[in-house]
């Protein structure tokens, strides 16, 4: 039987903001852009949620539901520094660390450089270190799986600590709802009510075939989780699949020359983080939201590369295949995918030049 534990740190961005910042404390605040600029939320305090104000929200609506909201510009140094600071205290207890952002991640602690066998104390350990070297609180969930401990970290928060015993798994999937699920979302779970299907365990007895007419290939997966089972192990150090930036405009883009230079733009800062990561990528995508919302992606692959003259000119053909030109643009983005190392990279002659022009009009590996 595993140990695991997920930490997820309480409101991390806005509370590394209070905690730096003295004035901000108990104070309903979001960190995000400015509503005057199409800004949207990127984190809001427990103070600030009470309102309704949420992850993701235009700005301009939050201060709505709060006009006391406090507004403050995201610094995404300070937060990496502070999640640094956490995953070091983590990889303490083990080295069966798998983080899924900055601010939380899933542990395998059955065997532990603490020799505590409990996982719970493991816990509480944890997230007294935490708070105690770094100011900021965290909620955790034990479990004897992946699927359980995520849930059991969000049952109490903030600062809670939330654990499923092997004896006590069954009664907790018991008062799950549906969208408890991985892979259920709003519009997936709207056609499971419709179907009768409003907790865990009505999916594990609604007809097997009739469950795969709504999900489609999930319907197994889910029908294991609706049962507790979740055997994927702990993954230290996961390998990034994608990479990119999105920009929201203040005001809609209707010059091409425009669109084409904000895309270019894009392009190079998806270049530059594949240099620093010494990668290579045989993808590049293009998302384009236009002043309706519509939004569109557009994506080819090519031979490796990291050249930004070569991933914004793939960029920019991508942005041909739209019709930028002729509605107006809300949102671009660029990220690269299928990403590999130049030990992977070549041709019947040899090496692959990085950025090579040829490539971009290639198929993968030759």
């Amino acid at each position: 039987m595993r140990r695991i534990v997920h930490v997820d740190m309480d409101a991390f961005y806005a509370s590394v903001e209070q905690r730096d910042d003295p004035s901000l404390r108990g104070r309903p605040l979001a960190v995000g852009g400015s509503p005057q600029r199409r800004g949207v939320v990127a984190a809001a305090s427990y103070e600030a949620r009470a309102f309704g104000v949420r992850s993701a929200m235009p700005m301009a609506i939050a201060l709505r539901l709060c006009p006391s909201l406090l507004i403050v510009r995201p610094d995404f140094p300070r937060y990496t520094a502070a999640s640094s600071a956490v995953f070091s205290i983590l990889r303490e207890v083990t080295p069966l660390v798998e983080p899924l952002s900055l601010d939380e991640a899933y542990l395998d602690v059955t065997e532990n450089a603490w020799r505590e066998p409990r996982a719970t104390r493991v816990a509480r350990r944890l997230k007294d270190r935490i708070r105690a070297e770094t100011g900021l609180t965290a909620s955790a969930g034990v479990a004897p799986n992946k699927f359980l401990a995520k849930i059991a970290s969000g049952w109490k928060k903030p600062d809670g600590l939330t654990v499923i015993s092997p004896d006590r798994v069954e009664p907790f999937l018991q008062q799950l709802p549906v969208d408890a699920l991985w892979g259920v979302g709003p519009v997936t779970a709207r056609k499971l009510r419709e179907r009768g299907i409003e907790r865990l365990v009505d999916v594990r007895t609604h007809d097997p075939d009739a469950l795969r007419a709504i999900v489609g290939h999930l319907a197994d997966w889910l029908r294991q989780l609706a049962s507790g089972v979740d055997e994927r192990p702990v993954v230290p150090d996961r390998e990034s699949k994608s990479s990119g930036t999105e920009n929201t405009f203040a005001e809609d883009l209707t010059d091409f020359k425009t669109i084409r230079d904000e895309v270019a733009a894009l392009a190079e800062h998806a270049a530059q983080w594949l240099s620093r990561k010494s990668l290579l990528a045989r993808t590049v995508t293009l998302k384009v939201r236009y002043s309706d919302f519509t939004t569109i992606t557009r994506s080819q692959s090519a031979a490796p590369t990291r050249d930004a003259r070569v991933i914004a000119a793939t960029a920019v053909q991508l942005l041909e295949r739209t019709e930028a030109r002729t509605r107006p643009v809300r949102l671009l983005g660029v990220s690269v995918h299928n990403f590999c190392d130049e030990s992977m990279v070549r041709n019947p002659e040899g090496w692959l030049p990085f950025g090579s022009e040829a490539g971009i009009l290639t198929t993968d590996d030759r």
